[in-house]
């Protein structure tokens, strides 16, 4: 895997002001990988892909493979497509622009979860407990491979 055009969205999120995150999408046949938080009540918290913060003088490409890594034991092979973007705000305050890949693994089994509480493998057609932007960026993922 070489460094790709996936690393000039880096220059252009640091001249807007905004802290970048990347996210994965890791599909097993139809599935995707979703990770649930670490339960801090009875309500239900959404779930998100594995990701991470594009640390300081880290290319984009090495913050996605990174995070892929750190949050589930998986190795990443190639980044296929880059499915979209969205803004938002963190709990500081701060702008954030999380940037969304498509990925191969290695292998999906085993996940070893660092962070966070479980996993699913759930089907692109079935119910996602996720917010409406990775819902949307789910939504592409599927209508650009799925057609």
């Amino acid at each position: 895997m070489s460094v790709s055009i996936f690393d000039e969205a880096l220059p252009r999120g640091e001249r807007d002001g905004f802290g970048l995150r990347v996210g994965a999408i890791i599909d097993r046949g139809g599935e995707v990988l979703l990770l649930e938080a670490l339960s801090t009540g009875p309500i239900p918290l959404t779930r998100k892909l594995p990701g991470a913060t594009v640390e300081p003088g880290e290319s984009v490409t090495a913050a996605l493979i990174r995070g892929v890594r750190e949050e589930t034991g998986l190795t990443v092979t190639d980044i296929t497509h880059h499915v979209g973007d969205f803004d938002y705000l963190s709990p500081a305050g701060k702008p954030v622009r999380r940037l969304h890949f498509a990925v191969d693994v290695a292998f999906t089994e085993p996940i070893l979860l660092s962070a966070h509480g479980g996993y699913e493998w759930t089907p692109l057609d079935g119910e996602l407990l996720v917010t409406p932007s990775i819902r949307g960026i789910l939504q592409t993922y599927k209508d650009l491979v799925y057609r």
